[in-house]
């Protein structure tokens, strides 16, 4: 079993220019990361292959989040969305992430592949609350609490998950 690690409030951010990218298997389990990542998340390669890729999940981030995600990518769709992840010191990054579904020659699933990127900084100004707001609602009222603000909101601004997501990220 890992050490549990205690998040602090270090961040470390991609340069503009820097993609991370990963490739799992169909339940999460890490089959290829390229340095960045291994540099962002201070594991070695041989602490992150054959690993769930939620061992940088930040507690920050709402459950709902990954729900959406894994429904979306579960079903064929991409996701695009923003992630705060832990580091194994404790410290975070930000990240915009794009995750495709990876197909075999008979167009079943097999995996998944993420590339990530530098957010844009007014989208965290979004973003930080939304999910400070959306981690409160999941503590009282659970994962139907979290996704009665994630609904309510993309109704709001008439727009779908993938949309908003990159209507934030804009062009940077």
């Amino acid at each position: 079993m890992r050490p549990k690690i205690i998040p602090n409030n270090i961040e470390k951010q991609l340069n503009k220019d820097d993609f991370i990218v990963s490739k799992t298997d169909t339940k999460g389990i890490i089959t290829y990361c390229n340095q960045i990542f291994m540099e962002m998340a201070e594991y070695e390669e041989k602490e992150l292959i054959g690993v769930n890729h939620n061992i940088i999940r930040h507690p920050d981030m709402p459950r709902i989040a990954f729900k959406v995600l894994w429904q979306m990518i579960q079903s064929g769709q991409e996701f695009f969305g923003f992630v705060k992840n832990l580091r194994q010191s404790g410290g975070y990054y930000w990240v915009f992430v794009n995750i495709m579904p990876d197909y075999d020659l008979n167009g079943r699933i097999i995996g998944y592949t993420s590339v990530r990127r530098k957010p844009n900084p007014q989208a965290l100004q979004t973003i930080i609350p939304l999910y400070q707001q959306l981690v409160s609602a999941e503590k009282s009222g659970g994962m139907n609490g979290s996704l009665g603000a994630v609904t309510a909101l993309l109704e709001e601004k008439n727009m779908e998950f993938n949309e908003l997501s990159i209507a934030l990220q804009g062009d940077m």
